[in-house]
This record gives structure tokens, C-alpha cells and sequence, in this order.
């Protein structure tokens, strides 16, 4: 007789019920994972343990009529994970995305998380992910605004009117008390004002909508980043304002002299450096760079007009006390963050194990006993 195998199944509700909107339990959650990071306690994908993810690449035409062709932002990616430290679990987010979902009422990504049993493989539970995928993204800069930005910061400006810089906006200010104004620009000015609606109704903010890039940057304290990947925007280096901190989470794209003058912080070197390494092994790491938020960086860094990523500065360093953050009010400080699976699992974790707590989600059956034990 072989083991029975139940798993939890959580819905888009059941984990909001867990507390994925819970900026407090969210920040703390990934603060916690970036110390894994810098300790080297975590896998991913790929030989270098840093792989981001790894997605089914759709051709440009097919012979076949069913099979899906490429489109704008259309992917399927897995992008698996290990995470040490409390959690000790294995789990891999799920996602496709599709620019044409909006047409049909859905978001433009659907996306799921499976926690597994790190020595069994047995599936701990099953998850609704959007919301956590959001959340675990937002939460990140608001780490970096914990430990990063001015406590005296007052203007946040939003580059990039969509859901993500919603959950970015929302852990920023709770981290940063003193904000009073958002600045909402997109190239699309009802975003902006969707944007600013949102802002009024569930932060209380001030809010103002700015469609000159320029003029929306020029108080800044804080900038968040998370513009479309097909329409990067580019930013003067004169329109950052001295002590400001940008949180990039979205392609932007950079005067090279803002790059050389800001102290830099990145999510984690490893993830950068596999970057690097793909981006070499494409054969055309110019393309590659062009394609991913950091590859402005790696290009100076190639040029030797930035120090090399061994030689940089990770959150999690600057967390644990081992590498500087912010020295003074009026240096510009910068984190790039690109997305790790670490965060995915790491919230999962959480919520999988307050929802065991109260009661909350769908326990399903996977076998009674295994057919094959």
C-alpha cells in the first residue's frame, strides 16, 4: 500500500483570504528571500542555478493551422525554484501571455504556482498566481524603498500606468509615509487617468497626471519603472533630480552618464551574471541585451565604463549590513530588479501555510495510493 497524496488547491480569492494584498506580510516575505539570495541559499533554473525561466518560443509562421505563431508579448514560460532557509521548498510559476487576452476579458497573463515536496516531488498545493505574481513584484521595490530610499521622501512619480506599477505604488508608500503626491505618466493618457483614479480612491493621495516625461520627473524623491517591455521609455539624465531613487522593474532606457554617476543595487549579481551568460551563448549579445532591463548595464560593463557585476551590490548585501546602500540625501540611487522565481515561491510558501491555518482553500486528491508504487 503506497502513500496517499492530498495537495491544496487556493483560487484568486482563497489567496487574497491568505493575505497576498498585505503589503506588511508581502515586503517582510521578500525581504526575508533576499537575504537567501545574497547567502547563496537558493536554486534555479540551468546549470549557473540563475536561470530566469524557460519559455516556448513561438515561430513567426507555421505550416500547421492550430499551432500558435508570434505575437506581441505572447509566451509560455516555467520558471522553476528552489528557496532555503524557513521555507525548504521547491515550485516552479507558470505562465502565458498574450496581448490579445485583453479582447477576450482576461488579463494579459494567466499564470499558476505549484509548491512541491522538495525530496518527494509530491505537489504541496496549486495555485491562482496572478495576484501573487503581482504582489511578489510589487513588494520588491518596496524592499528597495525600506532600505534605499530618503525616509523624507515626499513625490512618487509612476512611469508606466499599469497593474503592475499598481502593486509597486502600494508597497512603496507604505514603506514611505511622508509620500503625498503620484505622478502618473504613460504614453497613454486614459492610463494615466485610470491610474490617478486609483490612486485617489485607495491611497488618498495627491495625484497628478503629466503626459511630458520631462515635467514628470522633475520633483521626484522616487521614480518606479514598469513601462511596457515594447515601448521602453528614455530618460535624461539631467531630468533626476540629486537624492532621487529609482526602482526599475521595466525596461527604461538610460543616458549612459546616469548610469556611471548613481549607485547601483541590484535584485541579485547571480541572476545578472546569467544574463550575461545567455546573452553570450545566443551568439548575438547585442540582440540579446536589447531584449532584457539590465542590458544597458551589461553593455558598459562590457565597455569597461562600469565596475564588473562581481564587484557590485546586491539588496540582500545591503539588508545584511555587508555592502553600502544609500550614503546621503543627495546621491541617486538605482535598483534593477528582473523578476526571480525565489519570490513566487517564497510568498507561495506563505500563503499555502496561513491558508493550512485557517482553513482556507481546497484540499484534492491526487491518489489514494499510487498505481505505480
Amino acid at each position: 500500500m503506497g502513500k496517499k497524496t492530498e495537495f491544496l488547491y487556493l483560487s484568486e480569492q482563497d489567496t487574497m483570504d491568505a493575505g497576498v494584498l498585505d503589503c506588511q506580510k508581502c515586503i517582510d516575505n521578500a525581504e526575508e528571500i533576499f537575504t537567501l539570495l545574497s547567502k547563496g541559499d537558493y536554486l534555479m533554473g540551468g546549470s549557473n542555478h540563475n536561470g530566469h525561466g524557460y519559455g516556448l518560443v513561438f515561430p513567426k509562421t507555421s505550416p500547421f493551422p492550430n499551432m500558435p505563431v508570434a505575437g506581441p508579448d505572447r509566451r509560455f514560460v516555467a520558471m522553476p525554484a528552489y528557496l532555503g532557509g524557513r521555507f525548504d521548498v521547491c515550485g516552479c510559476k507558470w505562465y502565458g501571455s498574450n496581448v490579445a487576452n485583453r479582447d477576450k476579458g482576461l488579463p494579459r497573463s494567466v499564470l499558476t504556482v505549484t509548491l512541491n515536496d522538495k525530496d518527494t516531488g509530491e505537489p504541496l498545493s496549486f495555485m491562482s498566481a496572478n495576484l501573487l505574481s503581482a504582489a511578489r513584484t510589487g513588494a520588491v521595490p518596496g524592499v528597495a524603498s525600506r532600505h534605499l530610499a530618503r525616509k523624507d521622501s515626499e513625490v512618487v512619480t509612476v512611469l508606466g500606468c499599469g497593474q503592475i506599477n499598481r502593486s509597486c505604488l502600494r508597497n512603496i508608500a507604505h514603506e514611505l509615509p511622508k509620500v503625498r503626491q503620484v505622478v502618473c505618466y504613460d504614453l497613454f493618457k486614459s492610463a494615466a487617468e485610470g491610474f490617478a483614479d486609483f490612486v485617489k480612491k485607495e491611497l488618498g493621495l495627491d495625484v497628478l497626471v503629466q503626459m511630458d516625461l520631462e515635467q514628470a520627473l522633475h520633483d521626484a524623491d522616487v521614480i518606479t519603472a514598469a513601462a511596457s517591455r515594447l515601448q521602453p521609455l528614455h530618460i535624461n539624465d539631467a531630468w533626476i533630480r540629486p537624492g532621487a531613487t529609482l526602482l526599475i522593474t521595466g525596461p527604461v532606457l538610460m543616458d549612459d552618464s546616469y548610469w556611471q554617476s548613481t549607485r547601483l543595487v541590484y535584485d541579485n549579481i547571480g541572476l545578472h551574471q546569467a544574463y550575461v551568460q545567455e546573452a553570450i551563448e545566443s551568439g548575438d549579445r547585442d540582440a540579446y541585451y536589447s531584449g532584457i532591463i539590465g542590458g544597458q548595464i551589461y553593455r558598459l560593463i562590457d565597455q569597461g565604463k562600469m565596475p564588473a557585476l562581481e564587484d557590485s551590490t546586491s539588496l540582500g548585501e545591503v539588508i545584511l549590513n555587508e555592502k553600502a546602500g544609500r550614503t546621503s540625501n543627495e546621491e541617486r540611487v538605482t535598483f534593477v530588479a528582473c523578476g526571480m522565481a525565489t519570490f513566487d515561491v517564497g510568498l507561495a510558501f506563505d500563503l499555502y501555510h496561513t491558508a493550512l491555518e485557517k482553513g482556507i482553500g481546497q484540499k484534492l486528491l491526487l491518489w489514494d495510493s499510487p498505481y505505480q508504487s
